[in-house]
C-alpha cells in the first residue's frame, strides 16, 4: 500500500516505462515537469506543439529536450487532436494539458474520432499526502463536476475507487461529506450520503466501504470521532476518500490545504477516460505537476492490467 507520494513514485518505478503525450507543449512549467519526470524515472514524454517555441523555451530554461520526441504542430487544436490520438491509439499511456485552455483540452478528450471517451462519467480526483495524516487522502470532485446528482456521485465513487485500488488500497473507506453526520431532510446532501451508504451495503457500489453523511472532522480525525461518540460508525477518522457535496466545498478545502499547510504533496488526474488525463492548473506547483504524472502512471499501469 502506498501511504505517501514517495511510495507512489517507487511504485511507478516498478512498472514498465510509461509515456505521456502533451498537447501544446510550448509551456515552461510543463516542460520542467516532464523533464523532471523523465529524470526521476517516472515517465517519458511526446511533446506536441510548436517545435520552434518548445525548443526556444527549453533553451531559455536550460532544459534538455533532445531525447524527447517532438511532433511539430503549431495549430493549437490540431496539436491537441494529435496528442490525444497518441493516447487513443495506445502510443501514449496518459494525456497531459499544455498551453491550451481547459475547455479545448476537454473537447479533445471528448472527440468522437480520436478522443478518450469510454461512456463513463468524467470526474476529477486529487490525491493528497498531508503531514500528520498517516494515509493518502483522495479528494473528489474538487475541479470538474459542479453540482453532482446522486447518480453522478455513484460514478465519482466508482472512478475514485479505481484510482485508490491502483495506489494499493484494496478496500478504500469513502466518506460522503456534509456539515453534519446525521440525516436531515432539509439538507439534501445528507440524504444523498445516506443513500450512497445504503447502496454500498446492498452491493450496488462495490470495492469500497461507504459511510455517510460524515462531517470532515469525523472523517479524518480519530480523536474527534472518539470525542463525538462515533464509535459505531464504519469510518472513525480513517477515511481514504473524501467525497465533497459540490465543487465549492471541494475546491475551497483543496486550496486551503495547498496554500495554507506546509509540506503538502498532491497530484491530480481526470478519470473515467480511456487513459488518465492530467489536468493541472497553471497555479499548481512544479511538484504537483510531477506528482500528477506519477499518479497517472500508476493508474495507467492498473488500467493496462484490466484491459
Amino acid at each position: 500500500m502506498s501511504t505517501s507520494f514517495d511510495g507512489l513514485i517507487s511504485k511507478v518505478k516498478e512498472c514498465g516505462q510509461k509515456t505521456v503525450s502533451v498537447a501544446v507543449a510550448q509551456d515552461s512549467a510543463v516542460l520542467e515537469a516532464v523533464r523532471a519526470a523523465k529524470d526521476r524515472g517516472i515517465a517519458n514524454a511526446i511533446l506536441v506543439g510548436d517545435e520552434a517555441k518548445i525548443k526556444a523555451i527549453a533553451e531559455e530554461l536550460k532544459i534538455d529536450v533532445s531525447d524527447f520526441e517532438i511532433i511539430n504542430e503549431p495549430d493549437e487544436w490540431t496539436a491537441a487532436l494529435t496528442a490525444v490520438k497518441l493516447a487513443h491509439d495506445g502510443k501514449a499511456d496518459m494525456y497531459m494539458k499544455g498551453l491550451l485552455e481547459t475547455k479545448t483540452f476537454l473537447k479533445s478528450i471528448l472527440d468522437k474520432e480520436v478522443g478518450l471517451r469510454t461512456g463513463r462519467t468524467l470526474s476529477h480526483v486529487c490525491v493528497f499526502d498531508i503531514p500528520g495524516i498517516e494515509q493518502l487522502l483522495f479528494f473528489t470532485d474538487v475541479a470538474f463536476m459542479t453540482y453532482p446528482t446522486l447518480e453522478d456521485k455513484v460514478h465519482i465513487i466508482e472512478n475514485t475507487v479505481e484510482v485508490a485500488h491502483a495506489c494499493g488500497i484494496p478496500n478504500p473507506k469513502v466518506a460522503p461529506l456534509a456539515a453534519v453526520e446525521v440525516v436531515n431532510p432539509k439538507m439534501p446532501v445528507t440524504v444523498d450520503a445516506a443513500e450512497l451508504t445504503k447502496m454500498n451495503e446492498e452491493g450496488k457500489i462495490t470495492g469500497c466501504i461507504v459511510d455517510g453523511p460524515l462531517s470532515l472532522d469525523l472523517a479524518i480525525d480519530e480523536e474527534a470521532a472518539r470525542h463525538k461518540g462515533a464509535t459505531h460508525r464504519k469510518i472513525q477518522g480513517n477515511a481514504d476518500v473524501l467525497l465533497f457535496p459540490d465543487i465549492h466545498a471541494g475546491n475551497l478545502v483543496y486550496k486551503a490545504i495547498v496554500h495554507m499547510v506546509d509540506g503538502v504533496k498532491n497530484g491530480c488526474i481526470l478519470t473515467g477516460t480511456k487513459v488518465p488525463a492530467i489536468l493541472t492548473s497553471r497555479s499548481d506547483s512544479f511538484e504537483t505537476k510531477v506528482n500528477s504524472i506519477a499518479l497517472a502512471a500508476v493508474v495507467a499501469e492498473e488500467l493496462n492490467k484490466t484491459r
